[in-house]
């Protein structure tokens, strides 16, 4: 065997090892581009870490490419949109009734300041600060009513429980949108005690509503008896005077009776006479 290689296994081996190594070239080049692009989803920020501590002197990601140091440099997407938390949360009304109560949140991270949230919280912000507000809260101030006022001062409940969440949240960049109150629960013996007590007040209601009513009745049927009262008064007192004209004309005129009694006869003779047989009209009678 020649201790010698021929030329062209020399070039055979110089050629392979130039595209090892143009190989090796172009993986390290596409791992260093890789590392070097990061994507912030739609809906997204992005928070920027340098060896995995974040970077709070640098705004958040928008959406989209970006460039960074590679093998230094991270990027955390962490969501924006309109999220959704609900809770159901068990407290003691101010009258020790037990009440289970349905709190739904809508909220998203403060755009601007999601680093700071993930620096502070990481990721699992929704047990460590939204969980925690939603049960004090609930229990700090339902203790503050009792179990009827749970229920008819309900918008007032609300009020106090969505602005109390949202002081805590504001504090950790969580920005509320909505907080709706879905149910107030109460044991079965609360319910059936409220139940019949607002059938009894809806009883009282109707039994004053039918006091009143027949009060008005009332007072409508006195208007009418004084009414009737007057006008008969009005016409026997009309009665009275017409009668009095009357006997003053026949005072001044004793003819006045005849020719009443020629306005009122139809123009018949009367079926009845007087006495004597004298009609009740005396007809003239030409001699």
């Amino acid at each position: 065997m020649s201790r010698y290689q021929s030329p062209k296994v020399n070039v055979n081996m110089n050629a392979a090892r130039s595209i090892v190594i143009g190989i090796i070239i172009l993986i390290v080049i596409g791992i260093v581009a890789t590392a070097s692009v990061k994507i912030v989803d739609s809906g997204h920020r992005g928070v920027l870490l340098h060896w995995n501590a974040v970077d709070v002197t640098s705004p958040p990601l928008d959406e989209g490419l970006h460039f960074v140091v590679p093998f230094q440099d991270e990027v955390v997407n962490i969501e924006v949109r309109t999220l959704k938390y609900e809770k159901e949360t068990r407290s003691a009304s101010k009258d020790l009734q037990t009440v289970e109560t349905t709190v739904t949140v809508n909220y998203h991270p403060d755009k601007e300041s999601v680093h700071r949230l993930y620096k502070n919280l990481g990721l699992d912000y929704e047990n460590r600060v939204i969980q925690p507000a939603i049960e004090e809260t609930v229990k700090q101030v339902t203790a503050n009513y009792n179990a009827e006022e749970l229920i008819t001062k309900r918008p007032l409940v609300k009020q106090d429980i969505e602005s109390s969440i949202r002081e805590r949240l504001n504090q950790f960049e969580v920005v509320t949108e909505v907080i709706s109150i879905t149910d107030f629960e109460f044991s079965p013996l609360f319910a059936q005690a409220i139940e019949a007590k607002v059938e009894a007040e809806q009883k009282a209601l109707k039994a004053e509503n039918d006091l009143r009513r027949i009060e008005v009745e009332a007072k409508q049927r006195e208007a009418n008896a004084v009414g009737l009262a007057n006008a008969n008064i009005a016409e026997a007192k009309g009665e009275a005077e017409a009668i009095a004209i009357i006997n003053r004309a026949l005072a001044e005129n004793p003819n006045y009776l005849e020719w009443l009694k020629t306005q009122a006869w139809d123009g018949k003779l009367p079926l009845v006479v007087g006495e004597g047989g004298t009609p009740f009209i005396q007809i003239p009678v030409s001699p």
